[in-house]
């Protein structure tokens, strides 16, 4: 733990890795200025706790404190530590999951209303980093490829079915297309998205939580939460170091909650996720000269994209045994290889691991799991725009307005199967399953 400092004191660039994921990420190295908070000393009260920093805590904190509410966020290690600042940095586009899909389940007026704020999701990240001037790295364009023919005529039809929702964004690329598009043989077709793009995650976590403290929030790092409980309608949450005593409590720690409330840890449950970052790979190279993200229609998702330095960025699930920079390398390249066989010797400069939050739908969990506490997790690697909307979304519930926060809690979240001794091994069974089917 370093020194405790005020969050406007800007610091040099720092090494640091996370103590509860494996590897220190690109992101970490990158950063520039990332201010430490202190750890809580003592008890105190405040009308919202937040516990977890991530984008959904920081982002709660900085609009509930902006609206004149006390507040205080307990983080266990540093802003960041988790997904949020550990991710693929993709926005993607919509919920996660097509429309296609929404529709058959809901009917097209709930899809199209999901749909849209989901697109509001995107349009309040970009706005809040340029009105906070939070240097995102933003890079336009995301491409999705078919890595399978079966998969072709959905992915044909699909930019004309987004067209309905006034979406116009999307085209077809054929074979050829796709091939000069990422610079790979690999994939039968896919489809462009002009409407989003890429970011550096760690930078808009770290410039949300700077935000979120000069807003007039209480932030706290390496405090962990050691107990959560309800009393006479106040929230009490107990630390090594003191307690914190609220009207409202937001636990907002999506893969990261451990045993902290039992009806959050039955409904998400943790995956991990593993990425590499290599060299730069130079102004000649034929690996996606557009420098959008990239995708595929596999269900153990593969996504990959190029930074602003020429590295690229790739990432997957089909580890299950990497638990150290050693493994996680190995089987990033063995995928790297697969795709990009030209780079299968090409030099990692850092590869990590983190955990991502899933349901069984894979909607996010929104939730009141105990008496004027409201949990929100779940994104299923969708969170990078939709996190931080929720924690706008939570802010504005206790602000008067409950209605764009409903549509997630309304969704119909189901518990895992097994209960907490039987859930992960069948989902490792789920996830090996897939994943041999996606080979065909």
């Amino acid at each position: 733990m370093g020194a405790r400092v005020p969050a406007d004191q800007r610091l040099g660039i720092m090494i640091y890795q996370s103590p509860i994921s494996p590897g220190v990420s690109w992101y970490e190295a990158s950063v520039g200025e990332r201010p430490e908070y202190p750890s809580l000393d003592g008890s105190q009260t405040c009308d919202v706790l937040i516990i977890g920093g991530g984008y959904t805590g920081v982002s709660a904190a900085y609009h509930l404190a902006s609206n004149g509410l006390s507040v205080i966020l307990l983080e266990q290690h540093r802003l960041g530590d988790g997904a949020s600042g550990r991710n693929g940095g993709q926005l993607n586009t919509g919920q996660r999951g097509w429309v296609e899909d929404f529709e058959t389940q809901f009917g097209f007026d709930r899809s199209k209303a999901l749909f849209d704020l989901a697109e509001d999701a995107k349009s309040h990240l970009l706005d809040f980093a340029k009105q906070h001037d939070i240097s995102i790295d933003y890079m336009n364009g995301q491409i999705d490829g078919v890595h399978a023919e079966k998969y072709l005529k959905d992915y044909q039809a699909h930019p004309e079915q987004m067209a309905r929702y006034g979406y116009n964004h999307i085209s077809y690329l054929n074979r050829q297309e796709i091939s000069e598009a990422i610079g790979t043989e690999r994939y039968h077709g896919g489809i462009r998205d002009t409407g989003t793009g890429h970011i550096h995650p760690l930078k808009l976590l770290v410039g949300t939580g700077i935000s979120a403290a000069r807003a007039g929030a209480k932030i706290y790092e390496n405090t962990k939460v050691t107990s959560l409980t309800t009393n006479g309608g106040k929230v009490i949450a107990t630390t090594q170091t003191g307690i914190v005593t609220a009207n409202k409590a937001l636990l907002a720690v999506n893969a990261y909650g451990g045993n902290i409330e039992p009806v959050s840890a039955s409904h998400v449950m943790p995956i991990g996720s593993f990425i590499g970052a290599t060299e730069p790979l130079g102004k000649d190279s034929p690996v996606i000269p557009g420098g959008e993200s990239v995708s595929d229609s596999r269900f153990v998702v593969r996504y990959f994209r190029k930074t602003r330095d020429g590295r690229l960025l790739f990432g997957g699930r089909e580890i299950y045994t990497a638990n150290s920079p050693r493994e996680i390398e190995r089987g990033v390249r063995k995928q790297v290889s697969e795709i990009y066989p030209a780079l299968a010797d090409v030099k990692f400069t850092h590869v990590w691991g983190g955990y991502v939050g899933i349901t069984m739908p894979r909607h996010p969990f929104v939730r009141e799991v105990m008496p004027n506490v409201t949990s929100i997790g779940g994104f299923s690697g969708h969170g990078v725009m939709l996190s931080n909307y929720t924690g706008r979304l939570y802010a504005e519930t206790l602000t008067g307005n409950d209605d764009k926060l409903r549509m997630l809690r309304d969704l119909k979240i189901p518990p895992f199967p097994g209960g907490r001794r039987f859930r992960a091994p069948l989902l490792f069974l789920a996830l090996n399953w897939y994943a041999l089917r996606d080979r065909f």
